[in-house]
């Protein structure tokens, strides 16, 4: 009971909070050896400019895409590091498989070829991926947080084995999830904050189902449960969706850690993080300040943009962000293809 009332004391301080979005200006991580805050300020000084115009008129016709956005730069960093490598068809995930959120590979091409059209090819795509999480959170109502750029795209495909490894899984538990994100360099409180991003977004059903039936996760609201199950039937013969964060589904705000002190998260990765007592306290803070969430999940996000990262000579900049773009070939390819652009401009 007293913790009931505690969760109702909670949801209306959280009310209070503002949820529009603001630039964060806390401390920044360091930066590792080749990225820069400024580092297309001559080659490519619209870049940010281009990307965040695009996603202001993609969003207006479907803010739903920001969350396919945001996942996608998780599912490129925690794989095999932020090289893009997640874009190349071929790539477990990747946009040949069709999984996930398929149009976010269209829209980061989209982008790609604007940005090429108005600077040539000196920009990546995995630098393109970063900036359009980025803005895709500030868009949702988020924090506006710097993002460092230098990366370089990988020429290694995203393996199967390589996806499973790296990408925890809905059913983990939170000292797995601990364990898996400590060699990252991730500690509990960076954990919490980026998982904090399933305050936007949809899941499968198949995904979460195994917390309805046979038995209902006793961690789970009823009244949330049986919803689920409406939503979810258990003999459905189609794999249906339903939003991450129950309160406010499109808003990128802390209301996701609300959800999870009501015993509202969708999965056992989510409200474990309120059962285990090591992450119960941070849950509890970025639910009753949001701001407080925001500085965290901006600081976590510029730590997960830097992991693995390729600089300087290495890699490449793809001419296509799906396809590899080494040799003399791609060469020709890629300028045939930014031909054609400048044409079709006309």
């Amino acid at each position: 009971m007293v913790e009931w009332v505690a969760a109702a004391l909670l949801i209306s301080v959280a009310c209070f909070i503002a949820a529009t979005s603001y630039t964060v200006e806390a401390a920044e991580p360091a930066l590792v050896k080749g990225m820069s805050w400024s580092f297309y300020t001559s080659s490519c000084p619209k870049l940010e400019s281009i990307v965040k115009k695009r996603l202001q008129q993609v969003f207006k016709k479907d803010i739903g895409q920001a969350a396919g956005l945001l996942r996608l730069h998780f599912h490129d960093c925690f794989v095999q590091g932020c090289d893009g490598s997640v874009l190349l068809s071929g790539s477990a995930g990747g946009p040949s498989e069709e999984q996930g959120a398929p149009e976010a590979f269209r829209i980061i091409e989209d982008l790609r070829a604007r940005v090429h059209k108005q600077c040539g090819r000196v920009v990546s795509c995995s630098d393109i991926l970063a900036v359009a999480a980025r803005d895709s959170v500030a868009l949702s109502g988020g924090p506006n947080y710097r993002v460092p750029l230098g990366r370089r795209d990988g020429l290694t495909l995203a393996t199967r084995a390589a996806t499973l490894d790296n990408l925890p899984p809905p059913t983990a538990t939170t000292g797995q999830l601990l364990t898996a994100l400590a060699p990252k360099n991730f500690d509990p409180t960076d954990v919490v904050a980026l998982s904090g991003g399933h305050t936007i977004g949809i899941s499968h059903c198949s995904s979460f189902t195994r917390r309805l039936y046979p038995s209902q996760d006793a961690t789970m609201d009823k009244t949330f449960a049986n919803n689920l199950k409406a939503a979810c039937p258990q003999a459905a013969a189609v794999d249906g969706t339903v939003n991450m964060d129950i309160r406010s589904p499109n808003l990128f705000d802390n209301k996701y850690y609300v959800d999870l002190m009501n015993r509202q998260g969708l999965f056992t990765s989510d409200q474990d993080l309120y059962t285990d007592s090591r992450t119960r306290g941070i849950v509890t803070g970025f639910a009753i300040n949001q701001s407080l969430f925001y500085e965290k999940f901006a600081v976590a996000m510029v730590k997960m943009g830097q992991l693995s990262v390729l600089t300087g000579s290495q890699g490449e900049i793809r001419g296509n962000c799906s396809r590899r773009s080494t040799g003399v070939e791609s060469v020709l390819e890629s300028a045939v293809e930014e031909a054609v652009e400048i044409l079709a401009g006309f």
